[in-house]
């Protein structure tokens, strides 16, 4: 009897988080200077993902939930009466977290061992947030006087908690967002 009224209990209060917790909205989270370029063997791209910390994703951090941004990069051979080519796809991934003891964040580059360590969260998350001159395909896969283009999107990757604690507070997956696909073109 006590069970019961102990499992239905812990019902209502999940039920109750669920339904009425306000939603975890990144939903202006979008790709912002968005830049193609080249060095003398790669094509470079740049861009920023701009509105993508809310309060609860910031908080999660703070209590020190590594989080991953995953940035999706296709490069694309744009053809007039054909399907367009894709010359290549590329994924980067920046994870952040945070040590409690130390003070210090820590954003690791596409599974670098050695990670880069900064003392306040504003630079943190700003270099999170930017790809950098992210070479995307060698110049001599292109072909000279075609068209290109460019499509990025950025998503939060699910937040893993330990012990698989995500099973118990479902409501981290609210925290998930995936920006729509922006587009840059080029000629070669």
């Amino acid at each position: 009897m006590v069970k019961r009224i102990l499992y239905r209990s812990i019902f209502l209060i999940f039920s109750v988080l669920l339904f009425f917790s306000p939603p975890l909205s990144a939903e202006n989270a979008g790709i912002r200077d968005l830049l193609v370029t080249n060095n003398a063997n790669h094509v470079l791209v740049y861009a920023r993902v701009m509105n993508c910390f809310t309060k609860d994703i910031e908080a999660a951090i703070l209590a020190g939930v590594p989080t991953t941004f995953t940035f999706v990069v296709d490069l694309f051979q744009q053809r007039s009466w054909w399907l367009d080519r894709k010359v290549t796809r590329v994924t980067i991934k920046h994870t952040i977290k945070y040590d409690n003891v130390k003070k210090l964040f820590y954003v690791y580059f596409d599974g670098d061992k050695e990670p880069t360590s900064f003392q306040d969260f504003e630079g943190a998350k700003r270099v999170m947030a930017d790809l950098n001159g992210i070479p995307v395909a060698q110049l001599k896969t292109l072909k000279r006087n075609e068209t290109y283009y460019v499509r990025i999107k950025a998503k939060l990757d699910k937040v893993r908690l330990p012990l698989h604690m995500e099973y118990v507070f479902f409501f981290v997956s609210l925290w998930d967002f995936e920006t729509d696909w922006y587009r840059e073109g080029f000629s070669y």
